[in-house]
């Protein structure tokens, strides 16, 4: 986790990395794989493959475990 000037706190999250969320996803699965990083995600769900973007604020809000990927 690193730390901004105003108080803004992002998680390092790198590409290939799985993200355990909060909430399901429509299909039943709550693990997703990061296809890009910048200010959104692109994620896609690791059980039916859909692919979608996603805000990172919104995003970091609802992450409950990262798993590092291979890098």
């Amino acid at each position: 986790m690193y730390k901004f000037s105003e108080g803004e706190v992002h998680l390092e999250i790198c590409v290939g990395d799985v993200l355990q969320m909060k909430k399901n996803h429509v299909c039943g699965s709550n693990t997703m794989k990061v296809l890009r990083v910048g200010a959104d995600f692109r994620l896609e769900c690791e059980k039916c493959g859909h692919v979608f973007m996603i805000a990172r604020s919104k995003c970091e809000k609802n992450i409950r475990a990262v798993v590092r990927g291979e890098r």
